[in-house]
């Protein structure tokens, strides 16, 4: 029986879909011949130190009884590229494997899922120094006039960036100014990476079912304590240019209504909430669905789930 260290198991799923509780499942099951399972986190929110109650990250508890790898890695004004990603999963998974264990790359980031299949775009580094003359620039001359750069140097990533999306628009200029080249001028890898052998699981549920979890979820955040979370994250300096206030569960606080006593309307921060993250979700989905080769499960098929990977495992 073969368990080649170079096995990793893919498990994909929208927010709320039942992840964790497979990746539960998984570790105590006997018909896997691969153990400990170490959870390589494929969540953009999650590397995010303070970001805990909105990113769904796990307890203390849950990460004592199995390792996380990629959570808590940097501060919440940090950027983090798909590229980065890549780098740090492969050297999680590998140190997985070098232990005898078997890396369970899971989250709801399609676009790091689908980068660590493939591999990232060949697009350049990012470069501090650049990065930090297009910051200046932007406070002085604002976000309009980077966005007509953008539109005059690169007009197909203009027409992909949302006008508001700021990060992203940086991040173009960034590698035009670095490259001479356009960012849409690097042609995303067409081809699975050699360097791992991946099982690539997405597990689903009927729709209505899934945004009623989505609206429990949320429901249950708020009762933990997410407004705290998210008010201490705001007073400690973090606004809406740091890349981990950009996630779903953050962003709402930074423009939520306020009531005719001046307070935050909560409740309206809770249905927006649950709307970015339905919308998310179904893109997700989309995004996913358009890779060949992946094993679609209903979220409640554990069996199914199990037996694919034990087979999987088992292979040379």
């Amino acid at each position: 029986m073969s368990t080649g260290s170079n096995k990793v198991l893919v498990l994909f799923g929208p927010t709320a879909v039942g992840k964790t509780a497979t990746i539960e499942r998984l570790r105590r099951d006997d018909r896997l011949p691969r153990k400990p399972v170490v959870v390589v986190s494929a969540d953009s929110a999650q590397v995010y130190r303070g970001l805990d109650i909105g990113s769904a990250k796990p307890s203390p508890a849950e990460r004592r009884e199995t390792r996380h790898e990629l959570i808590d890695i940097l501060d919440p004004s940090e950027p983090f590229s798909v590229g980065e990603f890549c780098r740090l999963a492969d050297e999680a998974c590998e140190r997985a494997g070098a232990e005898g264990a078997l890396p369970v790359l899971s989250g709801g980031t399609a676009y790091y899922v689908k980068g660590f299949i493939y591999g990232p775009p060949p697009a350049p580094p990012a470069d501090a120094s650049i990065r930090a003359e297009l910051r200046r620039e932007l406070s002085v001359r604002g976000p309009a006039a980077l966005r007509a750069e953008l539109e005059a140097v690169d007009p197909v990533s203009a027409a992909r960036i949302a006008p508001a999306d700021l990060y992203r628009t940086t991040r173009a200029l960034e590698v035009y100014r670095c490259s001479g080249r356009p960012l849409s001028g690097y042609e995303p890898p067409t081809e699975p990476r050699p360097r791992w052998d991946c099982l690539v699981v997405g597990l689903d549920r009927p729709r209505e079912e899934l945004y009623a979890r989505i609206g429990a979820r949320v429901d249950a955040m708020l009762a933990s304590g997410l407004e705290r979370e998210a008010d201490a994250l705001i007073a400690a300096g973090y606004g809406r240019d740091a890349p981990g206030m950009k996630a779903i569960g953050y962003a709402e606080f930074l423009d939520a209504p306020t009531g005719p006593d001046g307070r935050r309307d909560v409740r309206a921060v809770a249905d927006a909430i649950k709307l970015h993250t339905r919308r998310y979700a179904k893109r997700q989905l989309t995004f996913m669905r358009a890779i060949p080769g992946v094993r679609w499960f209903g979220a409640d098929d554990y069996d199914g789930v199990a037996d694919a990977a034990a087979e999987w495992l088992r292979s040379p």
